[in-house]
């Protein structure tokens, strides 16, 4: 895993948090909510893909299928 990785999730993270908050503060919570939702799923696909490459690694290593 690369020092990467962590620093797009903590920018999107960040990102998300003071976006949510600027919208919070204009009475805009259904679109704060929104955006916070997207802010998750776009982080879970950048894990769930570095899963399935854990899982290829894994299969590679102990010469599974």
């Amino acid at each position: 895993m690369s020092v990467d990785v962590i620093f797009k999730i903590a920018t999107i993270g960040i990102l998300i948090t003071v976006i949510c908050q600027i919208l919070k503060k204009s009475d805009r919570d259904d679109i704060a909510t929104l955006v916070s939702l997207a802010g998750l799923i776009i982080v879970l696909t950048l894990v769930i893909g570095m899963i399935a490459d854990l899982f290829d690694s894994i299969k590679n290593i102990f010469n599974l299928y």
